[in-house]
């Protein structure tokens, strides 16, 4: 043990140098940070969401809403399908869960079945030939269409996982840094956004579904029909997004859909400076937009948001160029929050907002002093044992390895962006404790080596290498729960996992090869010829 192989060595001097230079960017203000120079690393920890403050939120994906909203589509679907191939039908609505439709010809009821059994509907996945409809005859000419049950559960869960992705690229454009964004249960996300103070407007960027279509204003249907409720098939009542708009009337086929924009950016109308959103299609939306445009030049469109009309505009001239803007009532924050869930895509379905709960900054500064007071006091309290168990200079070194221990976890935490929480503090007391019991194994293990007569140098050496299968059996075990925490738990709890899942890793390194170097150099230089933590026994 007197010679350290040199990759040892230098692999203890890394590890600190790493420690050292991940961990410092946390002790120094933010323009000092930006001041450092470029190859130095800048990255802090995140702190969690009761540490900074911020909003949670948990939502709940309506599938329900979904599943109505397919139906409404099915009725149209059913609608364009006859009256393309000119089947004259009747009763066609929504009853029960499904779709129903009489037609007129009952010589014609196979014809119309095949149709809509191959024209409607999607293939369902994993199978050959299958469709997520079916479609059952009945006496008297009449048809019913229904889904698949495992169609539903798929598209229901496929909303979900849609929402899930969504959520996170609308709370990435507000900048927030790493939010929490989980599934919880079949049909809930669960949204902890550290920082965001705001839960309303978080509520509103979030629960905003965003759905934006263009679709042709039919001017045939008289203000007395609209009131009494006489809206032709095909169309469908739009009410107005601002207070006073008129009800008006359009075709239930969009022009074109939001699906289709490449950007949107809040901006100012150049004629009365009023904010307003830009807006850029992709190459498909391009070409249907300025078809749609050439062929009704002189009629009005209405750009749709939401089942609320923005904007009703007429079009004078064909727009080919793939760009256009929405004006509206907007303030710049609603402008910007409108383009910014345009850019990040439009929600399957709406979300209900089934909790919340604002977490404030001076709470979070409260637990932020009650960890630090925690972890001094911890580590005062191990020291002083450490000290009284094995002196000044076994002692010593075990500190010291538990410091270097400290700025590996630090710094490990500021590279990979981890976020530390409240009970993340609580899993750093711990590794505290748990990097100390490995070098109270190895050094009762050297004191049981010693009085059974072995050599100072042979004790050391024995007191390290036969504690090692008991230091990693210890260690495996923190490491398994740690993972399957991480694994199963959610929030706070993958956060005590994570910390505590590097805390094994550096625990294991610094009190086994940290002391190993440290007692090494000092067997070099002071060659004692007594073990210094050797007492007789009792």
């Amino acid at each position: 043990m007197v010679s350290i192989s040199r990759w040892r060595i230098i692999l203890v001097v890394l590890s600190l140098v790493f420690g050292v230079l991940f961990a410092l960017p946390n002790a120094l203000p933010q323009d000092v940070r930006e001041s450092l120079p470029g190859f130095m690393p800048k990255k802090v920890m995140n702190l969690g969401l009761d540490l900074q403050g911020g909003s949670y939120l948990l939502l709940e994906v309506d599938t329900e809403a979904l599943r109505v909203e397919r139906l409404t589509n099915m009725v149209e679907d059913v609608r364009t399908s006859l009256r393309e191939e000119q089947i004259l039908f009747s009763d066609l609505g929504v009853v029960n869960g499904g779709v129903n439709v009489r037609i007129t010809d009952p010589t014609k009821t196979e014809a119309a079945t095949k149709l809509l059994r191959d024209s409607i509907g999607a293939p369902m996945a994993g199978t050959t030939g299958g469709r997520d409809i079916t479609v059952q005859s009945q006496p008297g000419g009449q048809l019913r269409l229904t889904f698949v049950p495992d169609a539903l559960r798929a598209e229901a869960a496929r909303a979900v996982e849609q929402s899930q992705e969504i959520i996170r690229r609308r709370i990435d454009e507000l900048g927030t840094r790493e939010p929490t964004i989980q599934r919880q249960g079949t049909n809930r996300i669960v949204v902890a956004a550290a920082g965001e103070s705001d839960p309303e407007r978080l509520k509103a960027v979030l629960g905003q579904t965003a759905k934006l279509t263009f679709h042709l204003v039919d001017e045939g249907v008289s203000p007395e029909e609209i009131m009494a409720g006489r809206i032709p098939p095909g169309r469908m009542l739009i009410q107005g997004g601002s207070a006073g708009d008129p009800p008006i009337v359009v075709e239930r086929r969009s022009l074109v859909t939001g699906e289709m924009l490449t950007d949107a950016q809040a901006g100012f109308d150049q004629l009365n400076g009023q904010p307003n959103v830009n807006f850029r299609f992709n190459g498909l939306g391009t070409r249907r937009f300025g078809e749609a445009t050439t062929a009704n030049v002189k009629k009005r469109f209405a750009i749709v948001l939401d089942n609320k009309y923005i904007s009703a505009p007429v079009i004078n001239e064909p727009i080919t160029g793939g760009s256009g803007q929405i004006s509206g009532n907007f303030t710049t924050e609603s402008a910007n929050d409108l383009a910014l869930v345009l850019r990040a895509g439009a929600l399957p379905t709406r979300l209900n907002v089934e909790e919340q709960r604002t977490v404030g900054a001076e709470l979070g500064a409260d637990a932020i002093a009650a960890g630090q007071i925690s972890a001094i006091g911890a580590f005062v309290l191990v020291l002083i044992f450490m000290v009284v168990a094995y002196g000044w200079l076994f002692g010593g070194v075990s500190i010291i390895a538990l410091i270097v221990n400290g700025l590996l976890i630090v710094g490990a935490m500021s590279m990979t962006q981890a976020t530390l929480t409240l009970p993340g503090i609580a899993g750093l007391i711990l590794t505290l404790a748990v990097a100390v019991d490995a070098n109270v194994l190895i050094y009762e293990r050297m004191r049981e080596e010693y009085r059974n007569g072995r050599s100072l140098i042979t004790a050391m050496d024995a007191g390290f290498n036969r504690a090692m299968l008991t230091i990693f059996d210890a260690n495996i075990t923190h490491l398994g729960a740690a993972t399957i925490m991480f694994s199963l738990g959610a929030g706070p709890v993958k956060g005590f996992a994570w910390t505590l899942a590097i805390g094994v890793f550096t625990s294991v390194f610094t009190a086994v090869l940290v002391t190993q170097v440290l007692l090494a150099f000092w067997l070099k230089v002071a060659r004692p010829k007594t073990l210094p933590i050797e007492r007789a026994p009792a």
